[in-house]
């Protein structure tokens, strides 16, 4: 053992002063390697923060990753279950969508249904409190419809919403008479296109209301939507009126995986004579093929590269080898062992190797570093971002991988070279 571990050490000494007596041929190695290791350590950085990217955008609309979600049935006894079970926890949110008009009394919205302000649904329906809904009928005016979600508590630990501008809900303060409305950036665009009068209407409150934008989010919803306090809502509509077959709702609860509200939430619902369904988000399993196969994708060209740079390196090795015919046949005269001089060859190699996979490194954290700064401002995935380490760790294996294929053969050319070569120098 202790044997092997002197070979070994005098190998590295030996191709360190190999690599100091030829330092342009040790650079021209580099440069040759040098795009094919910097190739994969793009291409793990890239599919890193690709990957970070789209479960970012998934955890906007479906939650992080193992959160419980729960659909229950829009009816009054399940909202009363609902709000009672999650009221004052943190674990558990209950989230119930509505749809509301606002701007002039007595007309159609510019995007009639609540459709997209680019799109078009067609005209929307009016629904009576006895589920009975008809076409709308009057004059397209001055509103805008957007999807109104009363929320019992912060949502954000569940689906982490990117701030635009403003200000989210505050829970901790007294309910306002005039509800507080956060807008994602669709219904945004809607406001800042239309200027609308300040009056709300939702179906089965009991007056019409006066709504106070205060923020704006990005939720990953096409839909223009707004969010407001559950608290602020009820003041104008009352609770029997919340599930109403007019009012278009949608029920839904999000909580925590160590929640215990499940259980108690299920036995209430379940005590109102209807089920409800929960499911765990998942998004990385569920992405987990289409992520690898991106991967493998570009790994397949970055390693194409990296051939590349290996047949640079195995030519300079082989001139290398070439050149030193005399040294290492005169080591071999003098006792040095084949797998020692195959030793020094491969040592080399593999140094190159690695200051190339270092060099390689260095720029491409450098780089993020400098892009994160200019576009990290406008665009949230790439603030504040770091290098990933599995890019480091590819760009590693590329250089140690790159420096045994490059210097294999020189190496047995070396091992095999005769003692008589030094007779015939």
């Amino acid at each position: 053992m202790r044997r092997l571990s002197g070979r070994f050490r005098s190998s590295l000494i030996i191709g360190l002063q190999g690599i100091r007596a030829r330092k342009l041929r040790t650079l021209l190695s580099m440069v040759s390697l040098f795009l094919g290791v910097l190739a994969v350590v793009v291409v793990q950085a890239g599919a890193s923060l690709a990957e970070r990217a789209l479960l970012s955008d998934l955890e906007l609309t479906s939650g992080i990753d193992g959160t419980r979600v729960g659909d229950l049935p829009p009816d009054n006894k399940a909202v009363d279950a609902l709000f009672r079970t999650v009221r004052g926890r943190s674990d558990a949110v209950g989230t119930l969508g509505v749809s509301a008009i606002i701007g002039e009394p007595g007309v159609r919205p510019v995007n009639e249904g609540g459709s997209p302000f680019d799109q078009d649904w067609g005209p929307s329906s009016v629904c009576s409190p006895d589920g009975n809904c008809e076409p709308s009928n009057g004059p397209k005016g001055q509103a805008v419809e957007v999807r109104l979600t009363a929320l019992s508590a912060d949502i954000r630990p569940f689906r982490p919403f990117r701030p635009r501008s403003g200000r989210w809900l505050d829970f901790s303060t007294v309910p306002a008479m005039a509800p507080r409305l956060v807008l994602n950036e669709e219904a945004a665009k809607g406001f800042g296109r239309y200027h609308v009068p300040a009056e709300m209407r939702v179906g089965g409150a009991s007056a019409n209301l006066t709504p106070q934008f205060v923020g704006v989010v990005d939720d990953g919803d096409s839909q223009p939507r707004a969010y407001v306090r559950l608290d602020e809502l009820t003041n104008w509509l009352p609770t029997v009126n919340l599930a109403s077959p007019g009012a278009n709702s949608e029920l839904r609860v999000y909580l925590a995986p160590s929640s215990p509200v499940e259980k108690v939430l299920a036995a209430r619902i379940k005590g109102t004579g209807t089920e409800i369904y929960f499911s765990t988000v998942e998004s990385r399993k569920d992405q987990e093929k289409q992520l690898a196969l991106m991967r493998l994708v570009f790994l397949s060209m970055a390693g194409l590269v990296l051939l590349i740079g290996v047949a640079g390196i195995l030519n300079v090795g082989l001139a290398t080898v070439g050149e030193r015919v005399e040294e290492f046949a005169l080591r071999r005269a003098v006792g040095t062992p084949r797998s020692l001089l195959a030793g020094i060859v491969l040592a080399e190699t593999l140094l190159t190797g690695l200051l190339t996979a270092a060099a390689a490194i260095g720029v491409s954290a450098a780089a993020l570093k400098v892009v994160s700064s200019l576009f990290g401002g406008s665009e949230p995935l790439l603030r504040d971002v770091q290098f990933p380490w599995e890019a480091g760790v590819a760009g590693i294996i590329a250089g140690i991988v790159a420096g045994i294929l490059g210097g294999f053969i020189p190496a047995l050319r070396a091992a095999g070279i005769p003692i008589a070569t030094v007779m015939r120098a």
